[in-house]
């Protein structure tokens, strides 16, 4: 479980830390405002650009806690820019590479129980990594992505996905 999340979680999480210098650098040249796409939607009922990366954040850092068994940390969801979100996807890259591999020994069967709508539902760990983790991490770092690409920002599949081999 180990090498299914950890490596996932830090790879994406710093290509998404290159995709914020890469906004900021934009926005500093086309001298843009960067709240203008840090509240920038898809479309008007979806979460803004700093939602979705504290969000994919929070996917990250709970998953690695509850399959290594320890408690989730807590982030404030204070980010009012750029660097902030950076500094939160760090904190959130150290919190998650803190964790030994040890700590994740029967995290396949391990239970957790979240809350889904407002109704605790518990899983199995592979389940709970499979069926909410993995789709809600990607959805949100790629809804970020997106928000950014259809506003300009000069970036490609591989600013998301990160180099085939490293």
């Amino acid at each position: 479980m180990y090498s299914q999340t950890i490596p996932l979680f830090v790879r994406l999480l710093t290509n998404l830390s290159g995709i914020l210098d890469k906004t900021a650098a934009h926005c500093a040249e086309k001298k843009i405002d960067p709240a203008v796409l840090l509240g920038s939607r898809l479309f008007p009922d979806m979460f803004p650009l700093t939602r979705q990366v504290q969000i994919g954040c929070d996917f990250a850092k709970g998953a690695a806690a509850r399959l290594a068994g320890v408690e989730v940390p807590k982030y404030e969801d204070s980010e009012a820019s750029l660097d902030d979100l950076k500094a939160r996807v760090a904190k959130t890259i150290a919190f998650v590479q803190s964790l030994p591999e040890a700590q994740f020994a029967g995290a396949e069967t391990r239970e957790v129980t979240i809350p889904i709508r407002g109704q605790p539902t518990t899983f199995a760990g592979l389940d709970y990594l499979n069926r909410n983790v993995l789709p809600n991490f990607f959805f949100h770092l790629a809804t970020a992505y997106n928000i950014l690409r259809h506003n300009g920002v000069p970036l490609g599949k591989a600013d998301f996905t990160g180099p085939v081999k490293s």
